[in-house]
């Protein structure tokens, strides 16, 4: 019955993407959200009426998704409650800030949508501001969750400048802490970004084989991996021997499956605290938050299958900039770049690939 209900919603979004490419003809559509229940608000800074005034607007409350019958019904403490510490668990790790809260609550909504085992998912959320739990309680009542508090001055004094403001916001560095910030039962966690959407069971990326490597990642060797990098990293040994018998390729950080117990036992945080020390002096990146990751670990990665990013689907905001999907089958999408969906469906500007984000968006005005 769950399956049916499942089919039974959004079949436009489906034909869309049947349209677009053939790889999605095996993508289940989305459920259909109705509910008129509306729990929590935020006012957010775009939201100001001409006299100044805030508007109140909100997060439609999500249907409660419950596990099929073969998954595991996992561990319980004295009080019937699932702890983190649970081995059965799915571990996901994702930030929640106001500017992208819109996209972090679809990216979650996905996941349930989409999952065999959804009360078997454990999101631990990562803040740099007070008030957001409530309303992810609210938006999620039968969430397992836990939210956890990034200090922005632990990366204050590493974080340098780069090509674009956005990345150099604080709680895009938070993922290079998970190791110390999550508990230390929890082995395993998969990093995904705010501006991305499921479209396939979480528990398939969930079990990849990560082997010796630390961290898994689809891998892009095509891509020119020396434009990541200065001319003046490149020119001085000191820096570009790093790579020295490796094959690096380039790979997006917004999706990563991490062994934690591997990451502690290298002090892989130092390792790139280290990097961004250099950065702050030699100028070697221009990026952000990735350069340190691929000077770490690229050439070191467990290569993860395309499907699980098809990034790049932001591209920018400039007219008729809109990006194709990669050839190939689609377990995730992902508008990595500085066009974002939801901004372009406001505007009435949408690329072709943003109906498929839309169905999951929870997102809208209080009555």
């Amino acid at each position: 019955m769950l399956w049916v209900m499942r089919l039974s919603g959004f079949f436009s979004v489906a034909m869309v993407m049947i349209i677009l490419s053939p790889s999605f003809q095996s993508f289940p559509p989305a459920e259909a959200i109705r509910s008129s229940n509306i729990d929590g608000y935020l006012r957010f800074p775009s939201q100001i009426t001409s006299g100044g005034t805030p508007n109140r607007v909100s997060f439609r409350k999500s249907p409660a998704f419950r596990n099929a019958v073969e998954c595991s019904s996992g561990y319980r403490n004295v009080h019937g409650e699932t702890t983190v510490c649970d081995p059965s668990l799915v571990h996901i790790a994702i930030t929640l800030d106001v500017e992208y809260l819109r996209g972090s609550i679809a990216a979650v909504h996905s996941v349930l949508l989409h999952s065999l085992c959804p009360e078997s998912v454990f999101f631990h959320f990562l803040v740099s501001e007070t008030g957001l739990e409530s309303l992810v309680r609210s938006t999620f009542p039968h969430l397992k969750f836990k939210v956890y508090y990034f200090n922005p001055e632990i990366v204050k004094n590493l974080i340098s400048t780069s090509v674009r403001q956005a990345l150099e916001q604080p709680l895009n560095y938070a993922r290079n802490y998970l190791a110390d910030i999550l508990e230390p039962c929890v082995r395993r966690v998969i990093y995904l970004d705010s501006d991305l959407v499921l479209v396939d069971d979480v528990l398939k990326l969930w079990r990849t084989s990560l082997g010796s490597r630390t961290v898994g990642a689809p891998e892009y060797c095509h891509a020119n991996f020396s434009k990541y990098f200065t001319s003046r990293f490149w020119s001085d040994d000191r820096f570009s021997g790093t790579f020295s018998g490796r094959r690096p390729c380039y790979f997006n950080t917004g999706v990563m499956v991490m062994d934690l117990v591997k990451w502690r036992r290298s002090g892989y945080t130092k390792k790139i605290e280290r990097w961004m020390e250099i950065q702050k002096k030699e100028r070697i990146y221009e990026l952000g938050s990735l350069p340190p990751f691929l000077l770490v670990f690229a050439g070191h990665v467990a290569p993860i299958e395309h499907r699980w990013n098809q990034h790049g689907l932001g591209g920018d905001n400039v007219r008729g900039s809109c990006r194709d999907l990669h050839p190939g089958p689609v377990s995730l999408l992902h508008w990595s770049g500085s066009g974002k969906p939801w901004l372009r469906l406001d505007a009435n500007r949408p690329c072709p690939l943003d109906a498929i984000w839309a169905p999951y968006d929870l997102y809208g005005p209080s009555p």
